[in-house]
């Protein structure tokens, strides 16, 4: 079936050659068609949109749909859905933006402002006098019946009266053209960083149609969040002596990585110039909120938080919440912090108090509702369930009340419900029910495959609020559209977003929101503040680089010996180097223990699924690490952690299909307790050979390659880390981290070398020097020699050699002793005393002495001693700068 297109071009030939490029698919029968109207023609601002973008625009716009999915890749742009057992999807974002007139914009910018107003007095009066609940215009169940109502939070009054800074109102068209309201967001509206990713992809692609639609910006939305948040913050910083420089310390708190929306805490707290931090960052003392740092504790003045009212203190409200902070609502009432929104704010989202606000609006505001809510009847009255059983065959049923996923009536997420089947259960639980009309959602023109389909939408705006009491509408918002054939507007069940934009008659603003700028005198040279749980991020951060490069240049070692002449002597070194990197695991080496069988092994372990100590695991955990200190690092350097990850995944799913993927492994963790070759991850030995067994005939050629580019880019990700990185306190972490890693490695390539007598074999002497990557050094200063001793001093006692031992475990020493200094504490022991000076440990001399058994004793030992050192070292940094949790050694030392 053809469609017509009816783009307004100049010329009939222009016409007909965009009817040729597009073809336009009919919007869902009943619903208003965004993008025509009843006749057919393409709406004002659509027609504007496609006469800009022109037919060289229209021919490119697959590529521009390819170089979105490139860009979320690229930046690892992703959405946790908890029925994916974490593992995140790819975000969702369409091509084609949605677009509002400037006049229509006007009126829903009156609308969501009203709405920001009224909610937030009715969270003051709730707190405070109550004056509805006296007059009956809310009915009590629906306040203390919700679970987002506090009780340890009334009579709490915060800085202003304002107990909400971020208000978000969900709003779709009906099939009459007419904005209605579907939702409100005021717990902790989320959406608001995605709004802003999704605009910096897609203004970019539509340059031309952007600029001169003077499409408005929504860079002073942000501004306002901070500069509200900043103000506020005085009221808590009268006598704070940590505040010398006047400015807050303003921390964004959310669940973690886990939570389906972490991708945006992280680049909203980027974006914003905040901290990021979880709930186990923050501790309470004297009535104080601090932040754990390298350092010691630092004051934090302002919460901007992600987590729900329930999990904010486990003090007060639940108990099982490992993800808040206990006591923070002890420090709100206090007067020495301010959060936002305000916890207990949740209550009003109670899609029952839909059928109440034209009645609040009246006694708080004095003013009929601008934008009309969705019909609502709560099924608590009587008057109410009967009026709506007697008009509505069929409806939306919804809790009243937040309900976990398990808890939620059998098939109440799935769309329209027969009332006559509900009326039951309705009446025996009549409070726990709230009934909605149906709703003929909107559809948005979404471009795929060169035509221009519809989906059902939903557009969430966000309100910011001002110290004044008055309020900032954002001119774009979240738009989030359908999955295909579903009438509902979900993430969770495969919808997607689009850029709103708002169009405006007038040039674009540069005004904004933020303090005036600094002058010279104004400044002074700070360092920024490091968390214990950033510091430890980056600490893991330089473990897992190093360690997957050693591994990588291990695996390439082993893979292009097994066939050679030496094959057979080498042979039992390779199984106990890949065993004690973690290149396999005991159980792999089952009979008959050959290279053929041993080779299988190596593949077999190589993805993020088989264990904690594969190469993919050690990609995977340094991306998750780099992740969480993203603000640190340039776009080059974050883009080459990911394509490190991505490229390897894709890599080995093309070698090997079977391999399942870019699961999240089994084991692994934040670096604690994983310490390298430790880890026994992985399946059970008959899950192992059946694994091995299905790599018999794998492409060697094509996992040369890929291990090869592998290498290549973790060599640049190192780089990076070394030249474009500050070289603050964490900087100083990675390189500790990237430091413990390599002498333990080196250390360990050394002594199983020795240990099995192939120290000065040349096959022995080769690997090493290629496992030191000090082949070249090697043969520069020694051409046609073939000495242990000159081996030994490149190796271990050379000061300017990168790898060698000596000189690693010297430089290590040296940044502990800076970061001690940094951190400033002096109650600790000093590190020398767990790691003494390279000048104590054995000479060049006694590390070439053989004894009576033809073993190199001294240089196993002193191997042996100095892997102890770092091992000592690297718990007393866990224990003295990322848990605060100090040894007993520490607290007496003096």
């Amino acid at each position: 079936m053809a469609f017509q297109s009816t783009f307004p071009f100049e010329t009939s030939a222009a016409r007909a050659d965009a009817s040729s490029l597009l073809r336009l698919l009919p919007a869902y029968e009943g619903h208003w068609d965004e993008l025509r109207d009843a006749s057919g023609v393409l709406r004002e601002p659509w027609r504007q949109f496609f006469e800009r973008l022109g037919e060289d625009g229209i021919a490119r716009l697959e590529d521009h749909r390819a170089s979105i999915a490139q860009q979320i890749r690229d930046n690892d742009i992703s959405y946790n859905v908890y029925a994916d057992n974490g593992e995140p999807r790819p975000w969702a974002l369409d091509l084609l933006p949605f677009l509002i007139s400037e006049a229509e914009w006007a009126h829903i910018e009156r609308g969501v402002t009203q709405r920001a107003h009224l909610l937030n007095a009715i969270v003051a009066d709730i707190y405070g006098p109550q004056t509805l609940l006296d007059r009956g215009q809310l009915p009590p169940a629906l306040v203390f019946g919700h679970p987002g109502y506090l009780r340890s939070v009334k009579g709490f009054t915060p800085p202003g009266g304002q107990y909400l800074q971020v208000v978000a109102v969900d709003l779709a068209r009906t099939p009459g053209g007419n904005w209605t309201v579907m939702a409100h967001r005021t717990e902790a509206p989320s959406g608001l960083g995605y709004a802003l990713e999704n605009r910096l992809i897609v203004s970019t692609l539509f340059a031309e149609p952007f600029r001169a639609m003077r499409v408005s910006r929504l860079a002073p939305t942000y501004s306002q969040l901070i500069a509200t948040l900043a103000q506020a913050a005085q009221a808590t910083m009268a006598h704070d002596s940590s505040g010398a420089d006047g400015l807050p310390h303003i921390a964004l708190l959310t669940p973690g990585p886990f939570s389906e929306t972490y991708f945006e805490h992280v680049f909203l707290a980027r974006y914003l110039g905040v901290t990021l931090v979880e709930g186990k960052d923050l501790t309470v003392r004297d009535d104080m909120l601090y932040l754990k740092t390298l350092a010691g504790l630092e004051r934090v003045h302002v919460v901007l938080r992600r987590l729900d009212d329930a999990f904010c203190d486990p003090v007060e409200l639940r108990a099982d919440s490992s993800i808040g902070v206990p006591g923070l609502l002890q420090v709100m009432r206090a007067g020495n912090v301010i959060v936002s929104n305000v916890p207990g704010s949740g209550f009003v989202e109670s899609p029952a108090l839909h059928g109440f606000l034209p009645g609040i609006a009246e006694v708080l505001l004095d003013e009929d509702l601008v934008l009309p809510s969705v019909a609502t009847w709560w099924c608590g009255e009587k008057a109410a369930r009967v009026h709506a059983f007697g008009r509505l065959d069929e409806a939306f049923i919804v809790p009243t009340w937040p309900v976990a996923a398990r808890d939620a009536p059998p098939g109440i997420e799935q769309g329209r419900q027969r009332l006559s089947t509900w009326r039951e259960r309705i009446e025996a639980m009549p409070d726990a029910y709230t009934i909605q009309q149906p709703q003929r959602f909107s559809c948005t023109p979404r471009y795929e495959d060169g035509t221009i389909g519809r989906r059902p939408s939903v557009l969430r705006v966000y309100a910011i609020a001002d110290v004044n009491g008055g309020w900032h509408v954002m001119p774009g918002g979240f738009t989030r559209m359908a999955a295909e054939r579903q009438a509902t507007v979900s993430m969770q069940y495969g919808g997607s977003s689009v850029d709103t934009w708002v169009l405006s008659s007038q040039p674009t603003s540069t005004f904004t929101l933020l303090p005036s700028p600094m002058q010279p005198a104004d400044l002074a040279r700070k360092h920024r503040t490091v968390s214990s749980r950033a510091a430890e991020n980056l600490f893991w951060a330089g473990r897992y680089g190093e360690r997957a490069e050693n591994n990588v240049r291990l695996l390439r070692l082993i893979l292009g010996s097994l066939e050679g002449n030496d094959a057979d002597a080498m042979f039992p070194t390779l199984v106990e180097l890949a065993m004690h990197c973690g290149l396999v695991q005991s159980g792999d080496m089952f009979a008959p223990n050959s290279p053929q069988v041993f080779e299988r092994a190596l593949v077999a372990n190589l993805s993020e699924s088989t264990g904690p100590t594969s190469i993919g695991q050690n990609l995977a955990w340094q991306a998750r690490s780099n992740g969480e200190v993203r603000g640190r690092l340039s776009n080059d350097h974050w883009r080459t952690i990911l394509a490190a990850r991505n490229d390897f995944r894709d890599a080995l799913q093309t070698l090997m299909p079977a391999a399942g993927g870019n699961g999240n492994g089994n084991g692994g963790g934040n670096g604690n307790g994983s310490g390298s070759g430790s880890s026994q991850g992985g399946a059970n030995g008959n899950g192992r050979a059946e694994r091995s067994e299905r790599y018999d005939r794998y492409d060697r050629v094509t996992l040369m390659n890929a291990l090869e580019r592998l290498s290549v880019q973790l060599s640049a990700i190192s780089g990076a880390q070394g030249d474009r990185m500050t070289r603050d306190e964490a900087w100083r972490l990675l390189f500790v981290g990237r430091h413990i890693e390599r002498v333990s490695a080196m250390t360990s390539f050394l002594r199983v070398v020795a240990d099995n007598g192939q120290l000065s074999t040349p096959a022995g002497f080769d690997l090493l020097l290629q496992l030191f990557d000090s082949t070249l050094t090697y043969r520069s200063l020694y051409p046609g020699r073939f000495e242990v001793p000159a081996l030994l001093d490149l190796l271990v006692i050379e000061p300017t050699n990168p790898r060698g031992v000596y000189g690693v475990y010297e430089r290590l020493r040296k940044k502990l002793d800076e970061i001690a200094v940094a951190a400033g504490s002096m109650r600790h022991r000093p590190f020398a005393e767990l790691m003494p000076p390279a000048a104590s440990l054995p000479a060049l001399e006694s590390l070439c002495a053989i004894d009576e058994d033809d073993s190199y004793a001294d240089l196993i030992a002193v191997c042996d001693q100095i892997g102890g050192y770092v091992g000592a070292a690297a718990h007393e940094i866990s224990a003295r700068y990322f848990s605060h949790a100090s040894t007993v050694a520490s607290q007496v030392w003096s």
